[in-house]
């Protein structure tokens, strides 16, 4: 099949990408000192900050998936599941060009990753002596531990 409209596609929001993050302008706080400044006017200045971060973010994670989805394409394996190995359709790589699965496989991503605190949690839901476990964290100190006592 010929995805050249796609690659295009692909290549243009690329571009697109790339210049809006080198034309970025950093976001300034617009008082000189924090000493006067209301706590509304700081807590204005770091939602702005938080939001350019989630978008930048946001914009690395898509120029990721297009460089992989760019790469499918150059090595052949492009509008085909990762997954089941079936061919994924076109109508779905029009609206997902950076799909790499088909639909039914789209929560499945091989290099989909749990993170590292669920493992965590897991184990300590299968350890029986969990009524113990206070216990022993209060073996490390609480705030009735003697050194905090005056």
């Amino acid at each position: 099949m010929n995805y050249d409209s796609l690659k295009k596609q692909l290549e243009q929001r690329r571009a697109e990408i790339l210049e809006h993050h080198n034309s970025h302008e950093e976001l300034e706080t617009t008082e000189l000192s924090n000493y006067d400044n209301h706590p509304a006017d700081n807590a204005t200045d770091l939602t702005d900050q938080n939001t350019q971060q989630a978008l930048e973010r946001h914009e690395e994670e898509e120029l990721e998936s297009i460089e992989v989805a760019l790469e499918a394409i150059k090595e052949g394996t492009y509008g085909t599941c990762q997954v089941c190995g079936e061919e994924i359709p076109y109508e779905r790589l029009e609206i997902v060009p950076t799909a790499l699965t088909c639909v039914e496989h789209a929560d499945q991503s091989p290099e989909d990753h749990r993170p590292i605190e669920e493992k965590i949690l897991d184990a300590a839901a299968e350890r029986e002596d969990m009524d113990n476990s206070f216990e022993e964290v209060e073996d490390f100190g609480s705030s009735d531990s003697p050194s905090d006592k005056a």
